[in-house]
């Protein structure tokens, strides 16, 4: 068993061998494997159980909206955790195992509405488990090895993507699994690829939880006395702050509501009315907690998103922009590719199944090259830093978007999906390198989960905004989302430079 050094007199995290880096990290190959199912099928799936292309968008929204409640919960309760199989182990366990369950019914939905409903349990469980994730390599590891921890996270989220993109494709074409199906119903080799995923994701995790452990309490005060105190508490919101702010929200979310409703917008832009309002009455909820004197995880997690670092607020503006785009991506490739490509919008032909088993060849070509780029990474940060290495690969990405908006001929699509590799493994690694040297150690978990919203935020938006756009502006051509995507990627490039970095050294 690889262990982290259990000693309670050391002063500082020793530096951990390669293979107990990697099997920290070889849970978030299953982790993956779920969402590289979710990401390459759900669309196929509500399409098939009848959903039209403008409504793809609205019904991806249980994704991001239970990631943005989930992770931040999540991360407030395993810092303060401590039980037999550790601090983070526990939700790594528990996650994976309602993971696996809604793995194994999401492909017997008959209705859409279960479809959907099935999504939004099984993002909820993979969120249960990653989030603990991102905070154990800030656990275990000392400062000058994170960027390696979060690399190696990364290869296992590029191998378990190509897994799960690749499996209808490798049944059908290998194995002879049927693509097609009966209208409403999802065909065999979806089905058997959840089934396969399931299993691989539950031994992946389990893996990581018998092969580790973890740093007590205790060591981890040890550890973070010295840092922390670089990291002074920042002064506490005023009572009047907490009102004026939230008042600010509501009235916001309240106008966005009454526009939708007189200007006959899409409905969509209700959820995202509703985020704005939900925010503002949150924080005046806080404002009146804290007349009482009562702290719970409500205000502390409040509380905490008020008083990000300088750096947490950079890292937000270029995750919004980022997630913006790879979100675009994931709602709209299968059918732009399909409908462009192949020209089957048809869900029940045979080109559309012949196309949507492609895109699932091109999820894997992209998180392939992404498992290879964690290697490279750390090699370009060295020599550019971590904020020029997020730059350009976030360019490379936006390159990758545009290829696949110029290229006709379906063969030749893997050649863009090596630059949105490069800009995925450079997401799920640099922003977290960066972060966890910038937050306070005692706070790495609830930090870890609120810096989830700003990945939820954006899928958000697109999620309400993408098919209004789509449909008023493009005549619902799918394309389309993916050069907005590529301009999304090019903003957040330019953030990434200007993001207050805090050097290892200081940490």
């Amino acid at each position: 068993m690889t262990t982290a050094t259990p000693d309670a007199r050391l002063a500082a995290r020793p530096r951990l061998s390669g293979l107990a880096i990697w099997n920290m990290c070889v849970g978030f190959f299953g982790i993956q494997i779920g969402f590289g199912l979710q990401n390459a099928n759900t669309s196929r799936i509500f399409q098939t159980l009848g959903a039209d292309v403008d409504s793809l968008a609205i019904l991806w929204i249980a994704a991001p909206l239970t990631g943005l409640l989930v992770q931040p919960i999540v991360g407030y309760f395993s810092d303060r955790t401590w039980t037999p199989l550790g601090r983070r182990r526990p939700y790594f366990l528990a996650g994976a195992i309602l993971t696996t369950l809604a793995l194994l019914v999401m492909p017997h939905s008959p209705y859409l509405w279960m479809a959907a409903s099935m999504l939004w349990i099984m993002d909820a469980s993979i969120n249960i488990t990653m989030e603990p994730f991102r905070a154990f390599v800030g656990d275990n590891l000392p400062a000058e090895q994170r960027t390696t921890g979060y690399a190696m996270q990364s290869f296992f989220i590029g191998a378990g993507a190509v897994f799960a993109s690749c499996l209808p494709y490798i049944l059908t074409e290998w194995f002879g699994v049927a693509s097609t199906a009966p209208e409403r119903v999802v065909p065999m080799a979806v089905r058997i690829s959840f089934y396969v995923g399931a299993i691989a994701l539950l031994a992946a995790v389990l893996w990581t939880v018998f092969t580790t452990r973890e740093y007590s309490p205790e060591q981890i005060e040890a550890f973070e006395a010295s840092r922390d105190a670089g990291h002074a508490p920042a002064a506490a919101r005023s009572q009047t702050a907490w009102y004026t702010g939230g008042l600010i929200w509501a009235l916001a979310g309240v106008l966005g509501v009454t526009a939708v409703n007189l200007l006959a917008l899409q409905k969509e832009l209700y959820i995202l009315a509703g985020f704005i309002l939900a925010f503002g009455l949150l924080q005046m909820v806080v404002g009146a907690l804290s007349a009482a004197q009562r702290s719970n995880a409500l205000t502390e997690i409040m509380g905490d998103i008020f008083a990000m670092p300088k750096t947490m607020q950079g890292l937000a503006v270029v995750q919004f922009f980022s997630w913006f785009a790879l979100f675009a991506m994931w709602i709209y490739l299968t059918p732009a590719v399909t409908a462009v490509h192949y020209g089957s919008p048809d869900p029940t032909s045979a080109g559309y199944g012949e196309g949507a088993n492609w895109v699932g060849v091109l999820m894997g070509v992209y998180n392939g090259v992404a498992a290879l780029a964690a290697f490279l990474i750390p090699v370009l940060a060295r020599k550019t830093g971590l904020r020029g290495a997020h730059a350009v690969n976030l360019t490379l990405g936006a390159a990758g978007f545009l290829g696949i908006f110029l290229i006709r001929d379906p063969a030749l699509l893997w050649l863009p999906m090596i630059g949105v590799g490069f800009a995925w493994a450079s997401i799920v690694s640099m922003p977290y390198a960066i972060l966890s040297n910038a937050v306070p150690g005692r706070k790495m978990g609830v930090y870890m989960g609120i810096f989830n919203i700003f990945i939820v935020v954006p899928q958000l938006v697109a999620a309400t905004i993408l098919g209004a756009i789509l449909k008023g502006v493009f005549g619902g051509e799918a394309i389309w989302a993916l050069v907005l995507g590529a301009v999304s990627f090019l903003i957040a490039a330019g953030f990434s430079l200007l993001v207050p970095e805090v050097k290892p050294e200081a940490a």
